[in-house]
């Protein structure tokens, strides 16, 4: 049983919630087609590269030196930030990944931060399909899954099959294993320093 994840859903979603990661398929093709629609009032900043298929939102933000291809939904509110690249990925309302992120084959839900850094890394070494809580996804691509309120601390890495549950929050520099982790909850980096005088 995966963790709650999304309050509120384009219509268009067709959402199994113990198998989310289905909505990067056929779903996301579906209401992509061919095209890339670009609503009045978002802001795309001319250094920004976009190749479709694409929807951004009419009050979304693609800043300078962002990159989004391979399929991207980016909602209402959404932040492609600076040097961020999106690769088949959806960002629900309000959810940002402002700087210097990679955000592959993954969703993020409504209100969800990524801090300066932060990699959803998407593919396997191995070339195997990306397994979840021992469920094979059936995808050999696929990287994040956070719910609304997630925030991952700067220079996170999430390994490809991540889910976090809501209201979830990871410490700076954080690397999650393959795996669902709880909503509301709070994922520390615990680390001892050593200091040495220089010779």
């Amino acid at each position: 049983m995966l963790p709650p994840l999304f309050a509120n859903l384009p219509a268009w979603f067709v959402f199994d919630s113990e198998s989310p990661w289905t909505l990067l398929g056929d779903p996301l093709d579906r209401v992509l087609g061919d095209a890339v629609t670009i609503e009045d009032g978002a802001q795309i900043h001319p250094s920004a590269v976009i190749d479709g298929p694409v929807f951004i939102a009419a009050s979304a933000q693609v800043r300078p030196g962002a990159v989004i291809r391979g399929g991207a939904w980016i909602g209402e509110r959404a932040v492609v930030g600076a040097d961020t690249e999106v690769k088949r990925g959806i960002l629900l309302a309000g959810a940002q990944a402002p700087h210097l992120n990679y955000v592959g084959d993954s969703i993020l839900g409504a209100g969800v931060n990524l801090g300066a850094g932060v990699i959803l890394s998407n593919h396997r070494h191995d070339r195997a399909n990306v397994r979840i809580a021992g469920v094979d996804t059936g995808r050999r691509k696929l990287g994040a899954i956070l719910g609304d309120g997630v925030a991952i601390g700067c220079g996170g890495v999430l390994d490809p099959g991540v889910i976090v549950g809501r209201e979830s929050q990871t410490y700076p520099g954080v690397q999650l294993r393959p795996g669902v982790y709880p909503e509301r909850s709070v994922i520390k980096l615990r680390q001892e320093l050593e200091i040495v005088s220089r010779r």
